[in-house]
């Protein structure tokens, strides 16, 4: 079987537990190369992967290697210019979430997709959940009837401890950028919806400086139909992960663990799957088929899922939820 070429630029916490493993284990895959401004993680990689070439600077691996698709797992802040780059260089990128620090950004991006006729896919993994996919699946079907209210949050504690994660220059955000891009993705997903009205947000710092630790919210779209929202780091509360609930005319499905009801005259109704998955399983099988999909797409030249397009649309969003809890209102969108 030919194999895929993949380079990865950025060796962080989410590339060693997520995308390298994952990858190396692909036999459709071949990891060409790695890059990394630190040269000792860069070579500690390199050896335990076996991988042939590492760079300290992503611009000469993209001059020197062989490569169809880039992983770019870096910190925030570079994502723009990393993502142009390769875009320019002819490849095809997944980036992981957020795709930028702002819209700006994110727009930038865009532009150099189209421009090299290359594609972006955003690392927007929670769609790739089998449960996820069964509910959107049960949605789409009609079972539930025309979805009007969808309720969703996600209360545990920062996806990371580096200091630049909580510098609003280099992230971008607190917990809305992290937790909140990611649910709400989710949301307009199982909605099916970009057709975005208003936005009315509440954020509290309780525990950080310059970026918001919780968020409260509520999204109306063109339709009136609504979602709902909270995230935090810091709420003490009896669970640590995320939650959905979709609410249609004929039913309901809620989501970790997922759980589905359709009402009749005589009662109702219990599509609940039995399943065996826990937790940890169904983030490593989310991971798997995000990049499993990405390398189906960058072999086959295929249409991407949670697409640059879709990010913007996010980083839109995320513009006007940080303008309503700036400016104490809601904000109109588009």
């Amino acid at each position: 079987m030919e194999k895929t070429k993949i380079a990865v630029i950025g060796l962080g916490g989410i590339a060693q537990l997520v995308h390298l493993p994952i990858l190396s284990k692909l036999q459709n895959v071949q990891i060409t190369s790695i890059a990394d401004i630190n040269k000792n993680r860069l070579n500690g990689i390199k050896e335990k992967y076996g991988i042939k070439a590492c760079y300290q600077d992503y611009n000469e691996m993209l001059d020197k290697e062989e490569i169809e698709g880039v992983v770019i797992a870096s910190p925030t802040d570079t994502h723009a210019n990393i993502a142009i780059d390769c875009l320019k260089a002819k490849k095809d990128i997944l980036i992981e979430k957020p795709i930028a620090r702002n819209l700006e950004e994110a727009k930038e991006i865009q532009s150099a997709a189209k421009k090299n006729k290359k594609q972006v896919m955003v690392g927007m993994n929670l769609r790739y959940r089998p449960d996820a996919m069964l509910m959107r699946s049960l949605v789409n079907s009609g079972e539930l009837g025309d979805l009007f209210y969808v309720r969703c949050g996600w209360l545990r504690r920062q996806s990371s401890e580096q200091k630049w994660f909580i510098n609003k220059t280099l992230s971008g955000g607190g917990v809305l950028i992290d937790l909140g891009i990611m649910i709400l993705d989710l949301g307009l997903w199982i909605l099916n919806d970009d057709k975005l009205k208003s936005v009315f947000v509440q954020t509290f710092s309780h525990s950080t400086k310059n970026v918001e630790d919780s968020a409260i919210g509520m999204i109306r779209f063109a339709d009136e139909r609504v979602l709902s929202f909270e995230v935090s780091w810091g709420l003490h509360a009896e669970w640590d992960k995320f939650h959905l609930a979709a609410f249609g005319t004929k039913g309901t499905a809620h989501l970790n663990p997922l759980r589905a009801y359709k009402r009749l005259e005589s009662g109702h109704v219990d599509y609940t799957l039995p399943t065996n998955a826990n937790s940890t399983n169904l983030y490593k099988k989310a991971f798997e088929n995000e990049l499993k999909h990405f390398i189906a797409a960058v072999r086959d030249n295929s249409p991407m899922v949670s697409t640059c397009d879709d990010a913007v649309t996010l980083m839109k969003l995320l513009d006007a939820i940080y303008k309503s809890a700036e400016q104490k209102k809601e904000i109109i969108i588009g």
